[in-house]
């Protein structure tokens, strides 16, 4: 038998090695199939992001979206809004009876969530900890949770807590590079879509803007006509306001037009929109309302705003009344949604100027005929 060179390997074992090489090499496969397959996900998730057209749609995709892309158990969006900025914006654009809130908390009090925000510079993976999380999430889920610190250069943003009834889904130590590169696409998505917000609010009387209006029109005109549901819209004019300027000047008259957007909002659902038009003119809009119950209201408006003077910082007081033009929209209106919109608006502002031309503080209904 020919004996084997000192440091040769024997055929068997070359044939293990080789075995052991290709186990190794398909794990890594395996490995490299499943890191590309999280990476394309959260780049999904990533451009989702950066793709909502305004704010509400950003903060469903971090919600509804998140949960459903990450398939979590639980997902809570913590949010600081010391000022009710974001409170403010979104008034005007979430229906009541929407779900979106459920899963978001605006933080008015920075104190109360500060111990959950404070030295979170990175993204915190952990097991479940009732005392604290049942608080955060709103219900116990057991497992696991991470969390995402939003954050911006002059400081935090939020807090995006995602739970998991698994233990193993979110473990101490274990990699989350993609989750904190998300948490700042996140953070930079929120304050942008502020920021864009703010772009659409009057600056004198916090109501949203014509060109918010004009955004807005097409997506109810939509939403009524695919659901058959009523959409009315009123125009509010203060009457002689030109005269308030004139003799009061204009800081008094900006006083009058602020005062008369708080009226306004206090008489209207948080789902209708009201807007400054332009000048002493206002526009609302009302979802799910037919003309009936629009001319109602308008009538209320008008009485209760003339019923009431505005009392300005001097201490001076200023009866004003207003005249409103009230439209809504053909029922089987199915036409294109912007010129239907347009139309619904042009019927309100004729309306209300007829009101004007028949003497002020009164309500005219554009079905009335001219």
């Amino acid at each position: 038998m020919k004996a084997q060179p000192p440091n040769s390997v024997s055929e068997p074992d070359l044939r293990r090695e080789n075995s052991m090489l290709r186990d190794q090499l398909d794990r890594l496969n395996l490995d490299a199939r499943f890191n590309q397959g999280v990476m394309a996900r959260f780049q999904e998730r990533e451009l989702s992001l950066l793709s909502a057209g305004d704010l509400v749609q950003l903060l469903e995709r971090l919600t509804t979206g998140m949960r459903s892309s990450f398939e979590v158990d639980g997902i809570r969006l913590l949010l600081l809004d010391p000022c009710s900025v974001i409170r403010d914006l979104l008034a005007a654009q979430i229906n009541s009876d929407t779900g979106l809130m459920r899963n978001i908390e605006l933080c008015t009090d920075i104190s109360a969530t500060r111990y959950l925000i404070d030295g979170l510079d990175a993204p915190w993976l952990g097991p479940w900890d009732d005392r604290q999380h049942r608080a955060l999430f709103g219900r116990r889920l057991g497992g696991s949770v991470a969390l995402l610190p939003l954050r911006r250069t002059d400081g935090p943003v939020g807090l995006l807590c995602l739970g998991s009834r698994d233990r193993q889904r979110f473990k101490t130590g274990q990699p989350a590079d993609f989750l904190g590169l998300l948490a700042g696409v996140a953070a930079v998505c929120l304050e942008n879509g502020v920021n864009r917000e703010k772009l659409h609010m009057d600056g004198l009387t916090g109501l949203y803007n014509r060109r918010h209006l004009q955004h807005r029109l097409e997506q109810e005109v939509t939403r009524a006509q695919r659901y058959r549901q009523p959409l009315s819209c009123l125009f509010v004019d203060a009457d002689h306001f030109k005269r308030i300027n004139d003799v009061h000047g204009h800081a008094s008259g900006d006083q009058v037009l602020t005062a008369l957007a708080q009226r306004l909002r206090t008489r209207l659902r948080s789902s209708d929109l009201p807007t400054r038009y332009g000048g002493e003119e206002f526009a609302v809009l009302l979802p799910q309302t037919d003309a009936r119950n629009a001319r109602s209201l308008a009538h209320d408006i008008c009485k209760g705003i003339g019923a009431e003077p505005v009392t300005l910082e001097t201490g001076e007081q200023i009866k004003i009344t207003v005249s409103i033009g009230v439209a809504a929209m053909p029922e089987g209106d199915y036409g294109s949604p912007r010129e239907a919109g347009e139309a619904l608006l042009q019927a309100a502002d004729d309306a209300v100027y007829r009101a004007k031309e028949a003497g002020r503080n009164r309500v005219v209904d554009a079905a009335d005929g001219a």
